[in-house]
């Protein structure tokens, strides 16, 4: 079994090289002595969640939220190419959180939370920042259960304008679509820049919303014969993107 993962501050890696103790604390360090009841020489790896991972072993546990970590190798994961980011229209319930998960373990870049017209979930004030802290909790959480280095970033809530015109900057941009004339697995893709995917609600994408992304560069694409829920769409299309673009090689 590859070693746990815990999640440090940006920045509290600079600087540390094999040969450093790196101490560990606070609710990592919790989790890590009370939680997964780490001991001394058990191997462990230290992310900053951006792409600098450090492994090392557990040097010397002290109380209940607190350990040292012996770095043995320090390693830095380039930013992926191309890039995919996956524009979400907000499901019912915990659907979202469950989208978050899956799309984080299966190798989603980023997230854009977006309040679609015929979305029944709609974030507002209070709840809705309580909402966006959850998913952005949920892609930490899944990134280091995932072993990731580089944490998928999870955007504010974004509006239709808002994604049409992270749409115009893309490389390559799709609408998830069941009436859609092409399938995805025939796009024609990047080897750099941006992919950007539109997952819509379980109502649908509008028309007024389907024509801004038409006129913003996106097109209707299938994924396959069955529909699915909004809140898998988006990790099926994203593993399907991973494979054919030699991500997962």
């Amino acid at each position: 079994m590859t070693a746990p993962v815990f999640l440090v501050e940006e920045g509290a890696l600079t600087g540390v090289f094999p040969g450093t103790v790196f101490p560990l604390d606070g609710p990592e360090g919790r989790h890590a002595v009370s939680v997964r009841r780490l001991r001394v020489g058990e191997e462990i790896v230290l992310t900053d969640g951006s792409g600098t991972g450090v492994h090392g072993t557990v040097a010397a546990v002290e109380g209940k939220d607190h350990l040292d970590v012996a770095v043995t190798s320090v390693r830095s994961e380039p930013e992926p190419r191309p890039r995919i980011t996956v524009v979400q229209a907000l499901p019912k319930g915990d659907r979202g959180e469950v989208a978050v998960e899956t799309m984080t373990e299966t190798g989603v870049d980023a997230i854009v939370p977006w309040s679609a017209s015929r979305c029944v979930t709609q974030w507002k004030g209070e709840r809705g920042l309580k909402s966006l802290g959850k998913w952005r909790a949920t892609a930490r959480e899944a990134g280091k259960q995932s072993r990731r280095l580089r944490f998928p970033a999870v955007a504010e809530l974004a509006t239709t304008r808002q994604v049409a015109a992270l749409l115009a900057g893309a490389a390559f941009a799709a609408v998830l679509h069941e009436e859609g004339s092409t399938p995805l697995a025939t796009a024609p893709l990047p080897e750099t820049g941006d992919i950007v995917l539109v997952v819509g609600p379980e109502g649908g994408v509008s028309p007024e919303e389907l024509a801004a992304f038409a006129e913003a560069g996106a097109h209707p694409y299938r994924l396959g014969p069955s529909v699915l829920r909004t809140s898998t769409a988006g990790t099926a299309a994203a593993a399907l993107l991973l494979g054919r673009t030699g991500r997962w090689s």
